[in-house]
């Protein structure tokens, strides 16, 4: 699976290698500007079982019950050369994004500084949300609502250093030092290395991003493709191999997105996670499909979402407590953008 992966992505990268044309890494501009950016959502689950056991990803772990999802705040300010981002959110979000955190801490999603000298280089220091998969952690990001394995068992954020270099055209790359995956502030002197190659066709309906984290016993590869097919359709891809001293666990997602008008979208996402070594604890390959409506009404999004997840084991319970290879659930959530 690896080397398909990375096959993959090589014959890919070249090709649209080839096809840039103009750049799409900007610097920070000589205007002073500050942006905010708040939104609050929340849903309501039924896992069919009436179980919320059978959750095995992350942010939606409850059934039957009014769920606040997240309430956040943020700050993005450009003062010449330099910015500075604020993000912070409190809820089961915000929680489970920051686990490893304890009180005020996990209320910060992400507080980083950058400086740009020049068009080509920009140097990021702080915490921030990670670059690799295609999901993201604010729900009004997602098409869907309830998360992926490979988003789940993948790392959230990273602590550290990075630069993002201009490669001219379409393309770009960034190298980093990180603490580990998902820590502020590690004791260990070992630190993981991140990096990422971006790229685009000429009239951006093709990008690719090939992402990478190394170190401390991990090693993850991800290919994220994202495709425009017209107007209304579109096609992304997401595919992860994650090492873990020596075992490995695997995800690819393909999200098939239909948008008939501004206001309806429908988004199909059939995802493969195969974790039947247990390196990610699931200790099964999971065959999930997710098909949510998103329901736009000016800045309120409702987004009504049925999942269903087969697996090869008997990974999940009935509503009787007995061991089962299926589970299913509806959700309906809402999302409101200031």
């Amino acid at each position: 699976m690896k080397k398909s992966i990375l096959s993959l992505s090589l014959i890919l990268l070249t090709i649209l290698s080839a096809n840039a044309q103009s750049d799409t890494t900007k610097p920070a501009t000589s205007s002073n500007t500050t942006t905010f950016t708040t939104y609050i959502d929340g849903y309501y689950k039924a896992d069919f079982a009436g179980l919320k056991e059978n959750n095995k990803t992350s942010f939606t772990n409850s059934s039957n019950a009014l769920q606040l999802g997240m309430a956040s705040f943020k700050v993005d300010q450009t003062l010449g050369k330099f910015a500075g981002t604020v993000d912070l959110g409190v809820g089961k979000r915000a929680d489970e994004f920051s686990y490893n955190d304890k009180g005020l801490a996990t209320a910060v999603k992400q507080a980083y500084v950058s400086f740009a000298p020049n068009s080509t280089i920009k140097f990021t220091v702080g915490k921030w949300a990670t670059h690799v998969g295609y999901e993201l952690l604010d729900a009004y990001s997602n098409r869907n609502y309830s998360m992926s394995y490979g988003f789940s068992y993948g790392p959230f954020f990273h602590t550290g250093l990075r630069a993002d270099i201009s490669l001219g055209g379409k393309s770009a790359f960034m190298i980093g030092l990180a603490e580990p995956t998902d820590v502020i502030n590690a004791k260990a002197e070992a630190k993981m290395v991140i990096a990422q190659f971006s790229t685009a066709t000429k009239d951006d309906k093709l990008k690719a991003f090939l992402n990478y984290q190394g170190g401390m016993g991990k090693t993850q590869f991800d290919l994220v493709l994202n495709g425009v097919v017209s107007s209304q359709f579109g096609i992304n891809y997401d595919g992860t191999v994650c090492n873990l001293s020596g075992t490995s666990w695997t995800s690819n997602a393909v999200y098939f997105n239909y948008d008939p008008s501004a206001k309806v979208g429908f988004t199909l996402r059939s995802e493969y996670f195969d974790d039947s070594k247990s390196a990610a604890g699931v200790g099964a390959s999971i065959f999930q499909n997710t098909l949510s409506m998103n329901l736009h009404f000016n800045k309120f999004t409702i987004i009504p979402e049925l999942r269903l997840d087969n697996a090869s084991d008997k990974v999940f319970l009935t509503n009787a407590q007995a061991a089962t290879g299926s589970a299913g659930s509806f959700l309906i959530a809402a999302v409101y953008k200031f």
